[in-house]
């Protein structure tokens, strides 16, 4: 049987051989929400760049810029961080070069996988239903904050693990902690957040309806992978 593992922060990703192995990126809050959802609404290609000034040099090869550190859209920038700003029909056909404080970062730990795809709740049932024909072993990237866990991208792994439940088995304790914790919240993960360090932060930054969004499961049947530097829809 295949099995599944959590990475609950890309610091401890070197304790895993990657190089046959399906690897899911998640930063619910909000960067894998952001592609997901830009993806959907028609943009051709995302680039992901871990170092913000190599990103704002994509500007003069045509690329829209965009993204954030601590959370605020990054000044020059095209656009920042809220999957809302990628719903316009305006970016259909464009190329969107990426940075933020953890999910950019967490693809570049992940280079050297089989295969990396994008996860958020926003695609669940369609990762989920790629991963279930797929002939690989799998394991979720959580991007968390700066190298340490976090709250969203955890729930997410569990929400996942739940899912295969039936068919791909835990490779160790990580995904059955995962798995445990989306259970004790699945009935309402915005509350269950309400006190995590990250939507707190962005609460201080008054983004409120990005947070019940990025947590609202399914709302697109698009799954954005990794092929060479670029990510495209599979």
């Amino acid at each position: 049987m295949k099995t599944i593992d959590v990475c609950l922060s890309p610091e401890l990703i070197h304790l895993y051989d990657v190089s046959n192995k399906t690897v899911v990126v998640v930063d619910i809050l909000r960067a894998t929400s952001c592609m997901v959802t830009a993806f959907a609404h028609g943009v051709e290609s995302i680039t992901p760049i871990a170092d913000a000034d190599e990103c704002m040099k994509m500007k003069y090869k045509g690329f829209v810029v965009s993204g954030e550190r601590n959370g605020q859209k990054i000044e020059g920038f095209d656009k920042g961080n809220s999957p809302f700003e990628y719903m316009d029909e305006t970016i259909r056909g464009l190329k969107i070069a990426f940075t933020t404080t953890n999910g950019t970062q967490a693809i570049e730990k992940s280079k050297g996988a089989r295969q990396i795809l994008i996860g958020s709740f926003l695609n669940l049932s369609a990762i989920t239903k790629y991963l279930l024909m797929s002939d690989h072993n799998i394991l979720i990237v959580c991007a968390g904050w700066k190298g340490k866990i976090n709250l969203e991208d955890s729930l997410f792994a569990g929400a996942l693990v739940d899912k295969l439940r039936k068919h791909i088995e835990p490779d160790c304790d990580a995904p059955i902690v995962a798995q445990e914790l989306y259970l004790s919240a699945k009935n309402d993960m915005v509350k269950f957040l309400s006190t995590s360090s990250h939507v707190k932060r962005l609460n201080k930054l008054n983004i409120h309806k990005d947070i019940e969004f990025c947590l609202t499961p399914d709302q697109y049947d698009v799954i954005p992978a990794l092929k060479r530097s670029e990510l495209h829809l599979l």
